[in-house]
């Protein structure tokens, strides 16, 4: 009984700790006004019939602070990154000299600014959501337990000890947006 309920503990922490991973990837592609090749992550292209990850056809490098260069292995990779990163609408336009593509990313209007923070506000409350969601069934799991002869103390500091790491990893989430927000609005 207990060894099934410290597993339950362990797997609801594990689960929330991979909501705030994914949180983190998620806000990486957010763009905040400087070039970062992550942005260009989660990007397929059509190489030679395989949808493959950019960054196994080209290089990615940050030319300047709004500019990112990519440089692909082969030059007949040119077209497809560059439909890629059309069809991908990130708001910036690649430029093909012929070797390589540039990535000029456009200063930030403030519109586009406050655009960006709702999209971050909106992957923060999904993954609250998802935090939540672990706890109930988290908690569902520990009272099915208490009927199976869990003592109600037990019962009862499982729940607390959930509710403690539900308010640990919601103030995780609300540290990332408030980052996040800053490093947007910053000009």
């Amino acid at each position: 009984m207990a060894d099934d309920l410290a597993r339950t503990l362990n797997d609801s922490q594990g689960s929330m700790q991979k909501v705030i991973n994914h949180l983190e990837n998620e806000l990486i592609k957010i763009r905040a006004g400087k070039a970062n090749p992550q942005m260009l992550d989660g990007l397929t292209i059509d190489y030679y019939g395989n949808p493959t990850p950019m960054n196994q056809v080209a290089n990615i490098s940050v030319m300047d602070v709004r500019t990112l260069t990519i440089q692909p292995w082969e030059k007949n990779m040119l077209q497809p990154i560059e439909r890629a990163i059309i069809a991908a609408n990130l708001g910036v336009t690649p430029q093909n000299d012929g070797n390589i593509i540039r990535l000029f990313m456009p200063p930030l209007t403030e519109e586009r600014r406050k655009e960006y923070v709702k999209r971050a506000n909106a992957e923060g409350e999904h993954s609250k959501v998802a935090v939540r969601n672990i706890r109930r069934d988290a908690i569902e799991h520990i009272k099915k337990l208490q009927k199976q002869g869990l003592s109600e103390d037990a019962t009862k500091d499982a729940e607390k000890k959930m509710q403690e790491m539900t308010d640990k990893y919601i103030s995780l989430v609300e540290k990332h947006l408030s980052t996040k927000e800053k490093e947007i609005m910053s000009v």
